[in-house]
């Protein structure tokens, strides 16, 4: 059995929603960030970085999104989760999912979570931050509106852990002020994920934990 540490609302939707795809044996541990769970002393013995998510597997403590997505695919292959059996095809995925990872959730994190890049008594860096992310993040979205998104899923025809990561980040756009008509083939892509009932009962799930 896995054990799955999360956050609502943040990027650990994305492996949440893959455990669910995969048909994994899971027990989901909701992290309240609002009382600084993840600051714990308990938690921060699971995970020293103090972030989410954390998968607790037989071989020890995973983190970070793209790490969990790997690992979930190729634990529950039949799934057909990830391209396992095309070497260029799961290169192309981890490519996608590593741009998520450094450069759109970095882009995202900056208005709300300057401090993590300069001086929190800085307060002109931190507005200065802030003020640009609406410019970042639409940059980051036509790159993936212009050619990183293949097909109706991200690897064209084939659905897998990228769509889940992207439309864990794409559900945030609004919050910082880009607007998803900019993008149809991607606001196309956030509304099929959220139809699908999988996505519909991990939302519910951690809307109700929350």
């Amino acid at each position: 059995m896995l054990t799955f540490y999360y956050a609502s609302g943040t990027c650990a939707l994305a492996p949440h929603l893959a455990l669910e795809y995969a048909g994994a044996p899971y027990q989901a541990v909701r992290i309240d960030f609002a009382s600084k769970q993840q600051r714990s002393a308990d938690y921060l013995r699971l995970n020293p970085k103090g972030r989410v998510p954390a998968l607790v597997t037989e071989g020890g403590v995973l983190t970070e999104t793209p790490a969990l997505l790997q690992y979930i695919a190729q634990s529950f292959p039949q799934a057909g989760l990830a391209p396992l059996d095309d070497a260029f095809l799961l290169g192309r995925a981890n490519e996608f999912n590593s741009y998520l990872c450094s450069t759109v959730h970095v882009s995202h994190a900056h208005r709300m979570r300057g401090y993590r890049w300069v001086d929190p008594e800085d307060t002109h860096a931190i507005e200065a931050m802030k003020k640009k992310v609406p410019q970042t993040v639409a940059e980051n979205f036509q790159l993936i509106e212009d050619g990183m998104l293949q097909g109706p899923w991200v690897l064209g025809e084939r659905f897998g852990i990228c769509d889940m990561y992207l439309f864990t980040l794409a559900q945030w756009m609004e919050a910082d002020s880009v607007d998803p008509a900019r993008f149809p083939r991607v606001a196309a892509h956030r509304e099929r994920m959220r139809a699908d009932p999988v996505v519909i009962k991990v939302l519910a799930a951690q809307s109700a934990a929350a």
